[in-house]
């Protein structure tokens, strides 16, 4: 049987993927590696906790000897590294935590990973590796890296740990690099997710600088698809860029939201701006299009939708999750 280990696969995306892929493939066996820091929740999994192809670990991937342990218990042929610090606001006040799982947790996979033979390494990268655009361009895998914050630089220095992995090592990887989330199950301090639940609570909304900072977003199962497909078919050694061909402004992304949940603009409260804040990102995603044939099909008007209906229906969930009182 295949198996495949799932870095973070109780935070947002990675549970996302779980719940995905366990469906579509009942003939592979899926290992849930996370040690459950505050975006980690295990309540993410639960559709697909008991099934038969899938079973959690609670470890932490910068434990080398516990990783050790199980590469060695489970003979892997697949890893597919969600895990990560990925708040950019936390990483401009405690960057350590950001060094020590982005950059010393994949060193710490990528060992095991050439220790044991694996198949193959999937690095789960961000456009925000790529530092900012103008008002013009995309980002392609050629863009020089040029992160310009301490979670993006701790990103960045994954990926180049990878790459060096399959150049010096021969290690099978892909790197993947993709523009913004969005979707069910995404923890409160995100964007959209701050939006929605701040409007239901009749909250401000803090919005950076002037909310002119424009941002490509993807729904996240347009992200598992494209994953999976360069899981499948993705050529050894290459970067694949993820994009969603979708671009707005922060505060049209507020907009949208309000209008939808019928709530005033006077919940708008612009802050002072995020420090290195990047004014644009947008991704050229032609060579995934070309060469794996994926492309995104959720359109951001039924997506959005959609994603505020889910936070409206899981109250709960992200009351518990966001601390909020």
């Amino acid at each position: 049987m295949t198996t495949i280990l799932v870095t973070g696969g109780c935070g947002f995306i990675g549970s996302n993927f779980l719940k995905y892929m366990i469906s579509k493939y009942p003939q592979y066996k899926f290992v849930n590696v996370d040690c459950l820091t505050y975006a980690g929740n295990l309540n993410n999994t639960i559709s697909f906790r008991n099934k038969h192809n899938y079973c959690f670990c609670k470890f932490d991937i910068t434990n080398y000897n516990a990783m050790y342990q199980l590469f060695k218990g489970y003979n892997f042929d697949y890893i597919i590294n969600f895990a990560a610090e990925s708040h950019v606001d936390n990483s401009i006040y405690n960057p350590k935590i950001f060094i020590d799982t982005n950059i010393i947790g994949t060193y710490t996979l990528l060992e095991n990973s050439k220790n044991f033979n694996i198949k193959k390494f999937i690095q789960i990268s961000t456009d925000e590796v790529y530092g900012s655009l103008g008002s013009t361009g995309y980002f392609t895998e050629e863009t020089p890296i040029s992160p310009n914050s301490s979670y993006s630089a701790s990103k960045a220095s994954a990926d180049l740990l990878v790459q060096s992995y399959y150049k010096t090592y021969g290690l099978p990887i892909n790197i993947t690099r993709c523009t913004n989330n969005y979707g069910q199950y995404q923890h409160p301090e995100k964007l959209i997710p701050k939006i929605i639940t701040n409007a239901l609570q009749n909250k401000e909304i803090p919005v950076y600088g002037d909310g002119q900072n424009i941002r490509d977003w993807i729904h996240v199962w347009d992200h598992c698809k494209a994953i999976d497909k360069v899981l499948h078919d993705g050529i050894i050694g290459e970067v694949y860029n993820i994009g969603g061909n979708n671009e707005k402004t922060n505060i049209n992304i507020v907009n949208i939201i309000l209008n939808y949940l019928n709530k005033p603009y006077d919940l708008i409260k612009y802050v002072e701006d995020r420090k290195g804040h990047d004014k644009r990102y947008a991704i050229d995603n032609s060579k995934i299009r070309n060469e794996l044939y994926w492309e995104p099909i959720i359109d951001f008007e039924a997506g959005i939708k959609k994603t505020i209906d889910w936070y409206i229906n899981n109250e709960q969930w992200w009351k518990k999750e966001g601390s909020i009182n």
